[in-house]
């Protein structure tokens, strides 16, 4: 992480890239250095985040500091997202995850007692936090917080059931070196937090009643969990993952679009999450380069390997449709040390042949930016620079265009000032006009 610095450093970079990338939006690029260098929260702005919808810590921390090192958010809980407008450079309303990050050069406090985003200490943007979604004021019938089970993110567009919380590719020879997953869930139980392993399906359906009775705003669901590499509960992946859309959609079919996030699973697997109802479908891929794989995802590399997660992501297209096929790579984690890319150019060039190929069979590669997460196996290390992110976006928008592809499903609007995505600037970069 960048240092905080009095001379302006971080803001050079900013005005840096956006006279370098005319065309790419200003908000993206703020957004991005933003999710790349995290928020720290003044006492008086964690205050009033008490009021509105704290981090819910929905699968990993996306924090770049352990939960033990973050006293002072015990009691008052940073918000999920911040909302930013206006400022030096008139952005438009722009969603970013929070990230914390104490020592970040963006600080969020009370300016003129309205919440205010800094940068460096000079005014970057008017704040928002987002609002407690008003389904989370019911608990369930087994005493569980509603919260704890189907969060709403992506300013209450999306809710996240992170039904398996646990992953079975285990230890530093299998979990993939970016992932926290299994260490969040040790440190959210070791804080003392209720958080379910394994997520009951009937506990799912009821809070998506609740969510179907009392809420207008979110439009789609996501189920995810850990890499399920023998069986859960008797099931393979597929299977265990399969039912929590089928009992969904049984009960409010279309009321949401259902997106599942797993492995890149055999053809027969795949079958059964579509024929349970989901529509979008995310084998997420992580990191093209086949040694990058190989070193950063250890797991899926020797239980799948590359070249076949890579056959059945486009065998995945005949059963959900190209454009409905959305995997994930992990923006960034080419370039981390020892292993990674150490030439930006090389690095983007690297990723943006894995953007070709998979766009060029019309299935919509997105990603999330590397937070460096320290209790990862990649620990506390420095990500990349600004200019990567904004010379990936310009490359994952530029070959969108080539190709001439759909906005993704499921992800809510696109382009500066409507995109809810909040975890890198995808959506934000798309042209709308």
């Amino acid at each position: 992480m960048d240092a905080v610095t009095a001379d302006g450093a971080t803001t050079r970079e900013l005005e840096r890239m956006m006279a370098e990338f005319p065309d790419l939006p200003p908000e993206a690029i703020v957004k991005q250095d933003i999710l790349r260098q995290g928020l720290a929260f003044s006492p008086d702005a964690l205050r009033v985040a008490s009021g509105y919808k704290p981090k819910d810590y929905f699968i990993f921390t996306f924090d770049l500091v352990p939960v033990a090192e973050m006293a002072k958010h015990a009691q008052f809980r940073a918000p999920e997202e911040i909302r930013m407008t206006g400022g030096p450079y008139d952005l438009r309303r722009t969603v970013v995850s929070t990230r914390v990050a104490p020592d970040s050069p963006y600080v969020v406090e009370l300016r003129e007692g309205k919440l205010a985003l800094n940068c460096e200490g000079v005014f970057l943007a008017e704040l928002e936090f987002p609002p407690i979604p008003g389904y989370y004021e019911h608990t369930l019938s087994s005493g569980k917080k509603i919260s704890e089970i189907a969060p709403a993110i992506e300013w209450g567009y999306l809710v996240y059931l992170t039904v398996y919380r646990l992953c079975q590719y285990w230890g530093r020879d299998e979990e993939c070196r970016f992932c926290d997953l299994n260490e969040n869930f040790r440190q959210q139980r070791a804080n003392g937090r209720e958080y379910t392993a394994v997520k009951e399906l009937d506990d799912i359906v009821e809070a998506m009643s609740l969510i179907n009775k009392y809420d207008d705003v979110t439009r789609a669901y996501t189920v995810t969990g850990g890499s399920i590499t023998k069986k859960l509960d008797g099931m393979r992946e597929g299977e265990f993952y399969a039912r929590f859309a089928e009992a969904i959609e049984s009960r409010f079919a279309g009321r949401w679009i259902p997106k599942a996030v797993v492995q890149a699973l055999p053809l027969d697997e795949v079958k059964m999450l579509f024929e349970a109802g989901y529509r979008i479908y995310h084998p997420n891929y992580e990191v093209w380069d086949a040694d990058l794989f190989s070193w950063i995802c250890p797991g899926k590399d020797r239980y799948v390997g590359r070249d076949e997660w890579v056959k059945r992501i486009l065998d995945s297209a005949d059963i959900f449709g190209p454009s409905n096929v959305i995997p994930n790579f992990v923006g960034g984690v080419e370039m981390a040390e020892p292993h990674g890319f150490t030439d930006i150019d090389k690095a983007i060039a690297s990723t943006a042949e894995g953007l070709d190929f998979f766009m060029s069979h019309g299935v919509m590669p997105r990603f999330t930016t590397w937070c460096p997460e320290p209790t990862s196996n990649l620990g506390r290390q420095t990500g990349p620079s600004l200019e990567y992110f904004v010379k990936l976006l310009y490359a994952w928008r530029e070959t969108f265009e080539k190709y001439s592809l759909p906005v993704p499903p499921g992800y809510g609007s696109p382009g500066p000032g409507n995109a809810e995505f909040s975890v890198s600037a995808f959506m934000d970069v798309i042209r709308t006009s």
